[in-house]
């Protein structure tokens, strides 16, 4: 039996990064008692994968994990067992069921993610957060309407100038937060860092003296049927969290 945890990333622990997250949960799997299964061979580990890993200093409500278990467990023991020994900065929030074939692992299946980008008063804390300027929300619509955003995304073996605009499915600015809805997962990935830079480029402002805070609030898959329960449609594509792909364990 495989299952995907959704869990929430807060506080301190924004700033600690993926592999630390990965050995956090391996601790909190022995401690909680979840049946989860191991690889075999002369080193074993533990049967995991993380959708999509979380930048470091980024917070988030909707992230997941995808384990293969030895046998059943009820969703809501498994929920409070490892809450019950997690460390502040990480809560799960749920723990559903998935299908076994690997075509639907989170890593394989994520499609989108959402954000919600606030502005700070400075850059040493992110609590403080500023209003974010009337005049964004029509600079907004004239940054989308270009014919092409080029910017320089870096990767981990060289840098080139890429169009980003077909990877901005959505971005929404109110008076709190900017809201993007974006290319993720292992087809497309646009990090939202990279989108607001080139906006505050957009709006006349130098990007370093502009502190910000992202937050990622879930992840999405595509989805085959539009009739989906809570399918979003952004650019003509229906999308689904990656929760509601998973069902309860009785």
């Amino acid at each position: 039996m495989k299952a995907r945890i959704k869990f929430r990333k807060y506080g301190c622990l924004r700033f600690i990064g993926h592999l630390d997250v990965m050995r956090c949960f391996q601790k909190v799997m022995r401690r909680a008692q979840i049946p989860i299964a191991f690889t075999g061979g002369y080193s074993p580990h533990m049967i995991m994968s993380f959708a999509q890993p979380l930048g470091v200093g980024v917070t988030s409500d909707g992230e997941y994990l995808d384990i293969e278990l030895t046998e059943p467990i009820a969703s809501e023991r498994a929920v409070r067992q490892m809450n019950e020994v997690m460390a502040e900065g990480i809560e799960v929030v749920s723990f559903v069921e998935i299908p076994e074939e690997k075509k639907y692992s989170g890593m394989t299946i994520t499609a989108a993610a959402e954000y919600e980008v606030t502005l700070l008063e400075s850059g040493k804390s992110a609590e403080k957060k500023k209003s974010i300027p009337a005049e964004w929300g029509k600079l907004a619509e004239e940054f989308l309407a270009r014919d092409e955003i080029m910017v320089m995304k870096k990767t981990k073996r060289s840098e080139k100038e890429v169009d980003i605009k077909a990877m901005i499915y959505e971005m929404e600015v109110t008076q709190g937060a900017v809201r993007l809805f974006l290319a993720a997962g292992s087809e497309n990935n646009l990090k939202p860092d990279l989108v607001m830079e080139e906006f505050f480029q957009f709006a006349g402002k130098e990007p370093e003296n502009v502190p910000f805070h992202v937050h990622r609030t879930d992840m999405y898959a595509k989805s085959e049927k539009a009739a989906d329960a809570g399918c979003a449609h952004v650019k003509g594509i229906g999308l689904v969290t990656l929760e509601s792909l998973g069902r309860e364990i009785k």
